[in-house]
């Protein structure tokens, strides 16, 4: 394939993997990594090395037009992300002792899990109240986010404990298979900490970027970054996730996540066959 063909590719699958990123919260890398690997035939470790700097950029994108916008957690965030940047710096350890196929296989499962996590939340109803935690207000992560109507929705943090062990597993993920691990993220703010979906979506883009970062390094040092990939891979990603900024408030999301099931389960179910078969 000639190479101007190639990056005009890769750029156009970028957007779009930034885009769906945006917008649900589980980081572009769930669509990025299979797309490069099953169809552009990369080899997957530079897939990966590829993706964690669009997660970044991803990230730099969203995040700060969700800040902006209210919906945002910065204080949410940068306390979680002791426990994903450690999980982080962990998991690229052991990308670099871990064969490609098994990497494979579990990237696969990964993304089946993402596709019934996102099932779950399209047929989800809005979230019960629950008692205030005391520890929420005394670590000051009780919160506001916009209700859409020029009015502020009020919410406080629950089982803080488990959400922060969530969150090391999740920061594992993101440095063993290159992605913002978005998901975990989500599910632990969404289902364990009962934080609303919208702040949890948003909060999840603002931190995926600095777990990538903490990653990122290592994968440079060990020579699985490739500038000429990474480039229009991260400039892809940043114009799909500030696409995704713009429209997430006023989007119907709930087409859109079914789509990006239905794609995701199939990319999944294709990456394991692919690992059980050495491809």
């Amino acid at each position: 394939m000639p190479l101007l063909l190639f990056t005009s590719l890769v750029f156009a699958g970028s957007i779009a993997a930034g885009l769906l990123g945006a917008l649900t919260g589980l980081g572009g890398g769930v669509v990025l990594v299979p797309l490069l690997t099953l169809i552009f035939h990369v080899d997957i470790r530079y897939a990966i090395g590829a993706s964690l700097i669009s997660v970044i950029a991803t990230s730099s994108g969203a995040a700060a037009a969700y800040v902006r916008e209210g919906f945002s957690s910065v204080r949410i965030g940068m306390f979680l992300e002791v426990a994903t940047t450690i999980g982080a710096v962990f998991g690229a350890f052991l990308a670099t002792r871990v064969p490609t196929r098994a990497l494979a296989i579990v990237f696969g499962l990964v993304l089946l899990y993402s596709a019934w996590l996102s099932w779950q939340q399209s047929r989800r109803a809005e979230p019960t109240p629950h008692p205030a935690n005391p520890w929420s207000d005394r670590l000051r992560m009780s919160g506001t986010y916009p209700d859409g109507h020029g009015g502020l929705c009020h919410y406080s943090v629950d089982r803080i404990p488990a959400g922060f062990a969530t969150m090391f597993g999740a920061g594992t993920l993101s440095g063993l298979l290159g992605i913002g691990s978005g998901a975990v993220k989500v599910l632990a703010m969404d289902r364990i900490m009962r934080i609303p979906f919208k702040v949890s979506t948003t909060t999840s883009n603002f931190m995926i970027g600095v777990t990538a970062a903490a990653s990122a390094g290592i994968y440079l040092h060990r020579g699985y970054i490739d500038p000429a990939l990474a480039f229009p891979v991260m400039l892809g990603v940043l114009a799909g996730s500030l696409l995704g900024a713009r429209y997430l408030v006023r989007a119907r999301v709930s087409l859109l996540r079914s789509i990006f099931t239905l794609v995701i389960l199939a990319l999944g179910v294709e990456m394991i066959i692919n690992g059980i078969r050495g491809v």
